[in-house]
């Protein structure tokens, strides 16, 4: 295929040189978007005088025709082309001969990628919003279901305070709430149209840039032709948005990961989200969960590539830019697959409540229950944590409980003590009356469910596209 910048060159470009310049592998998957803005365009031309009517719209069946082709399988996107936006002009030129060399009056390729990239990150982020809040619903489903199931809360990995697993689940549910605000506040800020930018200093044509901004869907122009061409911010903000996502992501594939171990036992994954070993039959693998937690290091290096490539580039376009796609579409496509396996891995699993009722029995979760009982007693709470390490430390060494310390060893630290104390570290009763707001008690964790679910319609995305 001839390149569209032949006229200056007198031989053509190197074999080795014109593969290594290509991008037709990774911006082929833009080609609606790219027909879509070629379409508006043309319209555009069109409307303004700038070419016939009838010229516009035989261009634009023409790209309506190879974007249906491409769609069924009929014309395969031909792999030695530079990148899809040659392609396609070159398909149409092909068609219509001198009509279709029109199509790029007042436009270059650097305002028709950066217009292409939004349009097909626009909806993406669509895509991965949806899948979230598939992930966010499935949480509360659980948490609901696990509002009274008491668990141990642990810091530094070691057991703390008791708490129900619905609370557990929720804290995770509030991670992703956020990621769907992050989403949205970048979605915000891609949806300015950079076409009618040209190649960095606009045309002398007098194109109607708000017309074709309205047509594509977008809230608006960029408002200076040499930032629409050589903005990437949109990129990196959501490559980082996306890596914070996987983050929250790994951190729980960490706890699955953990809660599916002979040690832990709280959970089992149904067995179409697990693997096997090639030698240990005994073995049941959280592979996918394991997998997620690698492939946040893949996010992350998308994310620095993208900061790299940038740091250094001066006003306007420059070829580093092309850069750009494949770290972002490989962000995409990782978190998409990553949200979409563990939101089902999720919702199949079972919960092991016995288990988790069990563990949280042991390493004296309810002291700072005991601690509170003597405060209310009217002890001050330093002099009642003193009183309260010193009878763990007398636990351990006797090998008791809490729970199983007769009233006369708790009357040996303190008169204070009565017959109550039982109930008030039972740990029914230290989860069940943690009631203030985003704490562990059922109603508490009822009314986080309430807010997060809000929370989905409030991160509504509601598309303005054509």
């Amino acid at each position: 295929m001839e390149k569209l910048w032949t006229g200056r060159f007198s031989k053509p470009l190197d074999k080795i040189v014109s593969e290594f310049n290509s991008s037709i592998s990774v911006d082929g998957r833009m080609y609606k978007e790219d027909i879509l803005g070629s379409i508006a365009h043309v319209k555009m031309l069109a409307n303004q005088g700038i070419i016939a009517a009838g010229e516009a719209e035989k261009i634009a069946t023409e790209l309506a025709k190879i974007s249906e082709e491409i769609e069924a399988g009929e014309l395969e996107i031909d792999s030695d082309a530079e990148d899809i936006h040659s392609f396609i002009e070159g398909e149409l030129t092909g068609r219509l001969g001198e009509s279709g060399k029109r199509l790029h009056t007042a436009r270059s390729r650097n305002d028709q990628v950066a217009t292409d990239t939004r349009l097909y990150v626009k909806g993406k982020v669509s895509q991965i919003s949806d899948a979230l809040k598939s992930l966010i619903g499935t949480l509360c489903e659980l948490a609901e279901g696990h509002k009274d199931t008491i668990m141990a809360g642990y810091t530094h990995l070691q057991m703390a305070q008791p708490i129900t697993f619905g609370s557990h689940l929720m804290a995770y549910a509030f991670m992703f709430v956020r990621d769907l605000g992050r989403l949205t506040d970048c979605r915000n800020r891609m949806d300015y149209s950079p076409l009618g930018s040209c190649a960095l200093a606009g045309t002398t044509f007098n194109i109607d840039r708000q017309a074709t901004a309205k047509t594509l869907g977008f809230r608006g122009i960029t408002e200076n032709s040499l930032d629409g061409v050589s903005d990437r911010d949109y990129c990196i903000e959501l490559a980082s948005a996306i890596a914070i996502i996987m983050t929250h992501l790994s951190r729980f594939s960490e706890e699955i990961i953990l809660w599916c171990s002979w040690e832990f036992k709280y959970i089992e994954l149904d067995d179409a989200y697990a693997t096997g070993s090639s030698i240990m039959p005994q073995k049941k693998n959280p592979d996918i969960a394991e997998l997620v937690r690698g492939k946040t290091g893949r996010a992350y290096g998308n994310l620095i590539t993208l900061l790299t490539m940038m740091k250094g580039l001066p006003l306007a376009y420059n070829k580093d830019m092309q850069e750009d796609k494949e770290a972002l579409f490989d962000s995409i496509d990782t978190v998409s697959d990553c949200l979409r396996v563990f939101t089902d891995m999720l919702a199949t699993m079972t919960v092991l409540k016995g288990n988790m009722a069990k563990a949280a029995e042991k390493g004296f979760i309810n002291a700072t229950d005991c601690a509170d009982y003597l405060v209310k007693k009217g002890l001050p709470f330093r002099s009642a944590y003193k009183i309260t390490g010193e009878i763990v430390a007398y636990c351990i060494q006797n090998g008791k409980s809490l729970n199983a310390l007769t009233i006369e060893e708790y009357k040996g630290f303190t008169e204070l003590f009565e017959g109550d104390i039982y109930a008030a570290i039972d740990l029914k009763t230290c989860v069940m009356s943690r009631k203030s707001e985003g704490g562990p008690a059922p109603e508490s964790v009822m009314a986080q469910i309430a807010k997060c679910r809000a929370a989905l319609s409030k991160y509504e995305i509601k598309d303005t596209d054509n």
